[in-house]
């Protein structure tokens, strides 16, 4: 199959240097309390400190598989921040584009251990008027933010206020007097050729859609009009029906014409990828590629999206095919899914690799649990020592 959009291939903008990052992920992060047993907020008697955040995640674990990553955010100048900016420093990731702002707190919140999905889930965030919440076109390095060959984004940060909002939309129009492609059979060759042009990096988008973030019920429009000028873009099934209304993937396909590559997330059904190369073995037409996810023993939900997107990028970034790349961000995901936190180490890559290239047959039977990546890898040295 026909390798869509190389990203270690693709043109550098005309304006500037060579990027000196594989990717910048923009957005905010906060510090996390989980509970240390489980049970309702009111119960719990007590938390340990961690960090989470969409993009910050994205990062993390980019760097922790060998990718040069950079975040960038704003952070208060708190103890809060200070926690922040050296834990996300701790994985690897460069954080010199980080602001630090004196009249605004870091965002915390709290959450309990259940799956987000269920009603026992409960979440108490603290971040209205967050230094991140400031972030605005006028007040970020956008150069730096674009230095990277992908940049990522996420439907969170849009919600965060309206100069957050601003701020994405100006790093996310198209090179174009046309803000949006006059026809969704454009080439991802020539989209990266605009792109560079007007120094815009490959963009990727997850939607990332919260509900309780929106007033005014303005987020479903907001985010599907951010969709649309991104590159490749990330949506679950679940929360395209809940911002959109839509069915099934073939529905998000049809509502989202313009991306080259679009994943759209199906829980433990898998994914079902799209992505538009016309006449090449690489595009998959109107019905997408379906790929399967491995089943997994759930420890923890929250992380797992972010862990996907890192996965599928890290892929992307090596040149390797469609089907493999939403295989990594299986594996990626289910990295994630079988720790208690946001945050988890990805597979190493050889393991990530030998699973990826598994036929139909042995993927289909793969069953990972808690410690999966540990136990694996211990079992391929036995095998392969060094």
């Amino acid at each position: 199959m026909t390798t869509p959009w190389n990203v270690s291939a693709a043109p550098v903008p005309a304006a500037g240097a060579a990027p000196d990052v594989d990717v910048v992920c923009l957005g905010e992060s906060m510090v996390t309390f989980l509970p240390t047993v489980p049970g309702p907020l009111a119960d719990v008697p007590a938390f340990e400190r961690t960090i989470g955040g969409a993009e910050s995640n994205v990062a993390c674990a980019l760097a922790r598989a060998g990718h040069p990553t950079r975040w960038i955010s704003r952070v208060g100048t708190d103890g809060f921040g200070d926690h922040l900016v050296r834990e996300i420093a701790g994985h690897g990731v460069d954080t010199r584009g980080v602001r630090r702002d004196p009249a605004r707190p870091t965002g915390i919140y709290f959450r309990t251990a259940g799956d987000r999905a269920t009603d026992a889930h409960e979440v108490a965030y603290y971040r209205a008027g967050s230094a991140a919440s400031a972030m605005a076109a006028t007040t970020m390095d956008l150069a730096t933010i674009r230095a990277g060959r992908v940049l990522h984004l996420s439907g969170i940060t849009a919600a965060l206020s309206a100069d957050c909002l601003g701020l994405l939309r100006a790093l996310m129009t198209r090179p174009s007097p046309d803000r949006r492609p006059s026809s969704p059979k454009r080439s991802a060759d020539r989209a990266h050729a605009a792109s560079a042009a007007a120094g815009r990096p490959l963009l990727s988008f997850d939607v990332n859609y919260r509900p309780h973030l929106w007033t005014g019920g303005r987020g479903p429009g907001v985010l599907l009009d951010l969709a649309r000028t991104a590159d490749v873009v990330f949506v679950g099934a679940d929360e395209a029906q809940a911002a959109w209304g839509l069915p099934d993937a073939r529905a998000v396909r049809a509502a989202l014409p313009e991306p080259e590559t679009l994943v759209v997330k199906l829980g433990a059904a898998g994914a079902r990828v799209f992505h538009r190369a016309p006449g090449t073995p690489g595009d998959t037409g109107p019905a997408g590629l379906h790929v399967p996810a491995p089943a997994v023993d759930v420890v923890a939900a929250v992380g797992a999206g972010d862990a996907f997107a890192a996965g599928f990028l890290s892929a992307a970034l090596r040149g390797l095919p469609l089907r493999t790349r939403v295989r990594h961000g299986h594996l990626w995901a289910a990295a994630a899914l079988t720790v208690p936190g946001d945050l988890a180490a990805p597979p190493a890559r050889a393991l990530a690799d030998r699973l990826a290239a598994l036929d139909p047959a042995a993927w289909g039977t793969l069953h990972l649990g808690p410690g999966w990546t540990h136990a694996m890898e211990a079992a391929d040295q036995e095998v392969h020592p060094s």
